[in-house]
């Protein structure tokens, strides 16, 4: 299988999951402020709520640099030659894959501390609600090494048209 179509499928892959967390966080905030409101707060709501934000931002990044919707400095690096766009492809990439493998082999650790603790309100593994720094971190990888051929070839001064940017430059 080649590189778009298993891009294409990792994409789809995090929006349904990263869609899917918004519906179960936008349905617990509700049930939350429903119980409140009758009287009988929830007392998981909370705790419960912060781990699905958690999960919300490493899916939801995963999939913004799969898309190549994260902050970047376009301008600035299309302004170069190209010797100075590889020296800058080279270090930005340097940079971002370092970080997310060190948070990666740094997030499994983690989650070996954390065997057998549960969350304060609920008999949640703290090891699952954790899970998703290693996870999230490789999926930022594979969206990086997906991408990376593109940006060798932009650096290299040949224009790359996804079918995204077609479907966006066609929507103008």
């Amino acid at each position: 299988m080649n590189r778009p179509v298993w891009r294409r499928r990792i994409e789809r892959l995090l929006e349904w999951v990263a869609g899917g967390l918004l519906v179960v966080l936008a349905v617990e905030v509700l049930a939350g402020i429903a119980f409140r409101a009758l009287g009988r707060p929830l007392a998981w709501y909370d705790e419960v709520a912060s781990v699905l934000l958690a999960w919300i931002t490493y899916y939801g990044s995963a999939l913004a640099a799969l898309k190549k919707s994260h902050i970047g400095f376009p301008g600035l690096v299309n302004a170069m030659p190209r010797p100075g766009r590889f020296v800058a492809l080279v270090i930005r990439e340097v940079t971002v894959l370092g970080f997310f493998v060190v948070l990666a082999i740094e997030g499994v650790s983690i989650l070996r501390l954390l065997t057998g603790d549960t969350l304060v309100t609920v008999e949640i593994p703290v090891a699952l609600t954790q899970s998703v720094i290693p996870i999230g971190a490789a999926l930022f990888i594979v969206a990086e090494l997906l991408n990376l051929p593109d940006r060798i070839a932009w650096a290299s001064g040949r224009r790359v048209v996804t079918v995204d940017q077609t479907a966006k430059e066609a929507s103008h």
